[in-house]
């Protein structure tokens, strides 16, 4: 049996499955969606559907797919529903359920459906628009808009808009709530900055231009949450044994989930009436606070500790967390080292211990097979942009040591030391077994290696001022415990030397 409207009614109910009520299929279309994507599928989508389910939104999604790759036929075919397994660790239970999502009403191409894409600017329901259509999606792109389809995301949104400023005569009250979810710092700005220039660009005057400002609101977001996409054919195949239909569009995401919007409108909150729904979603004036959190908690942790388990021979996240040492490490670093390197003001130590608690979680997802050596791409722009600020704030605050982050570095600086193969790649070693090293600066970190022994060699890189903006050699003590870890990742390997600093158990 393939899922659809049709079929939906025949799904025999189960635990851990939810299947959506006939009357869902009837909400008015209320979002205007740029992409098919799964990321948008997993989250935004996830948390419109949940408050439909709830009662409390009451709207559907109309989808734009722009790209000339697939089509919108499982769409169609499925009448817009799709599946959504939801896997993962959550307060230490594990989480393994389905949901049927019924909030997509229409998928519609550009390229073939654009007048249909812009009629829906004349629907008076219609109050929203979301987008993720990767980051070279919000640029600007000299076009006239009315001339044909646009060929930019920015240039299709302008016609959008321009087409409900002529249908409802300029009324402020038809201004659209636009959310962008690319992952660029400002989105919602940069993409509103977009639009002005492309608006003067076309010449559409100036009581567009300043409805165009005025009665929309653009929200910069950050959104966060892992969703791999398609499951692999057999799991793919017993979950549709197990649920007793079939899904094109079937697709997995982990448990946690965090869309943060950035607002502090009264008619922007009544709007996205969504976000009441589930604490994933969120509206503050300001979003710096969630994104500090992941950069430093997630991202930051990643970076501190992807060399020191690519060196310990550990494949994925999840393998590592599974090593009791290594995730007490884990969690030592994070709650006693960069836990007070980024509270304060805007962020309290709660909310720092709970963010670190959950990435803990996501950090050992059984459904998840996240790789080390996908995350060291680029490790040194990482290293600097995440984690030199955490060393900077830490010993502006504090005198100790933080021999995490120092065992982290220590470990960077190991997994670093290469040579160029026949390929001209530079190529690391661990365990009698090569990899890749993926960052445009290999080249520097080989040939300090080369051409420095390992002491003069950490003192080079930590004093090089113009590599990562401030003099790493300067903070009191922490070349020498960078030194010391080396020699000891060295001589006795990973796990002897996580040993060596901290005791197999999590430190208050």
């Amino acid at each position: 049996m393939q899922l659809s409207r049709e079929h939906v009614k025949k799904i025999k109910p189960q635990p851990g499955l939810v299947i959506p009520d006939e009357k869902l299929f009837d909400l008015p279309e209320k979002v205007l969606q740029f992409g098919t994507g799964v990321l948008l599928r997993g989250l935004p989508c996830y948390f419109i559907d949940k408050a439909n389910r709830n009662g409390i939104f009451n709207g559907r999604v109309v989808i734009v797919k722009s790209t000339s790759s697939g089509g919108t036929d499982a769409f169609q075919k499925q009448d817009g529903l799709y599946t959504l397994c939801i896997r993962g660790v959550e307060q230490d239970h594990k989480t393994d359920e389905a949901i049927i999502h019924s909030c997509i009403s229409r998928v519609l191409s550009a390229n073939k459906q654009w007048d249909d894409i812009l009629a829906c600017a004349s629907n008076p329901d219609m109050q929203v628009v979301i987008s993720n259509t990767t980051e070279v999606g919000i640029s600007y792109l000299e076009e006239n808009v009315l001339q044909g389809v646009p060929s930019s995301f920015p240039g299709k949104l302008l016609a959008f808009l321009y087409a409900r400023y002529q249908a409802f005569k300029g009324s402020v009250e038809s201004g659209m709530v636009i959310i962008p979810t690319e992952l660029i710092m400002d989105n919602g700005a940069k993409l509103r900055s977009i639009l002005l220039d492309l608006a003067a660009y076309n010449k559409f005057g100036t009581s567009f231009i300043n409805w165009l400002r005025e009665a929309n609101h653009f929200c910069n977001s950050l959104v966060d949450r892992i969703v791999p996409g398609k499951l692999t054919d057999s799991d793919q195949r017993a979950t549709e044994k197990k649920l007793g239909y079939k899904d094109e569009l079937m697709i997995m995401a982990e448990t946690f989930r965090l869309w943060a919007i950035e607002s502090d409108n009264e008619r922007v909150s009544d709007i996205l009436a969504f976000t009441k729904a589930d604490e994933g979603a969120v509206i503050a004036s300001s979003i710096e606070k969630f994104r500090e959190l992941k950069l430093r908690l997630l991202n930051g942790t990643h970076s501190f500790s992807c060399g020191l388990a690519c060196l310990a021979g550990f494949s994925t996240v999840r393998e590592a967390v599974s090593n009791d040492f290594f995730r007490a490490f884990l969690h030592n670093l994070m709650q006693r080292e960069i836990v007070p390197a980024i509270t304060g003001e805007n962020i309290t130590r709660e909310e720092a211990i709970d963010f670190s608690r959950k990435v803990l979680d996501r950090f050992r997802n059984p459904y998840l097979d996240h790789q080390w050596l996908s995350i060291s791409v680029q490790y040194s722009s990482k290293m600097k942009m995440r984690n030199v600020p955490l060393l900077l704030n830490h010993f502006n605050r504090s005198e100790f040591i933080p021999e995490h982050m120092a065992m982290g570095f220590a470990a960077f600086l190991l997994f670093m030391k290469s040579a160029r193969n026949a390929r001209g790649q530079f190529e690391g070693m661990a365990h009698g077994k090569t990899y890749v090293i993926q960052d445009d600066n290999a080249d520097y970190f080989s040939a300090a290696w080369y051409n420095h022994n390992v002491e003069s060699m950490v003192d080079t890189i930590l004093s090089d001022k113009d590599f990562w903006g401030a003099d790493l050699s300067e903070l009191k003590g922490f070349g020498d415990a960078v030194k010391w870890n080396l020699k000891s990742l060295i001589s006795h390997g990973v796990m002897m030397t996580i040993r060596r600093v901290q005791p197999n158990k999590i430190m208050t």
